[in-house]
């Protein structure tokens, strides 16, 4: 049986405030649902000021010949793609976090496409197998679609 123990506003209850405090499994799915919300959303916006790096310079030549327009304007598709993905994450973890992990494969093609990027693509390597342990936890506890909602029990 699956039991949600928060208020109907998605406000954790006393018993639940402490099995987020000691619980593991629990306490790992929402750093990680943290994690897949925020940066994807930084990421995402700052396509569209490059503060953080030269976006453009991120995507392979030969998709660059097939992407319509330039680089940047195909940097500013992926940012919203990003955003809405930080934001599906947020309201749906599970299924956000195989949509996260579908699009950094994509990245990942990408980059290995690149001379001299095999470094980054090997990261977002674990950034994928984090994203798939998001999806995973989110399927094993049972949650809400409520943005805030804490997880009551595991599915038994």
């Amino acid at each position: 049986m699956i039991h949600n123990a928060s208020t109907a506003t998605g406000a954790p209850t006393g018993a639940l405030t402490q099995r987020l405090r000691t619980d593991p499994v629990l306490q790992a799915f929402w750093l990680l649902r943290s994690a897949f919300t925020i940066a994807p959303i930084v990421f995402g916006v700052d396509k569209f000021f490059n503060l953080l790096t030269n976006w453009p310079g991120y995507l392979a030549p030969r998709l660059d010949q097939i992407v319509p327009g330039t680089a940047q304007q195909a940097m500013y598709l992926v940012g919203v793609v990003e955003i809405l993905a930080g934001l599906i994450v947020l309201v749906a973890p599970r299924f956000g976090g195989y949509l996260v992990s579908a699009w950094l494969l994509g990245i990942i093609v990408n980059l290995l496409l690149i001379p001299g990027y095999y470094d980054v693509a090997l990261r977002d390597v674990g950034l994928l197998l984090a994203a798939l342990s998001l999806a995973r936890l989110a399927t094993a506890l049972s949650t809400d679609a409520a943005p805030f909602a804490v997880l009551g029990h595991r599915r038994r």
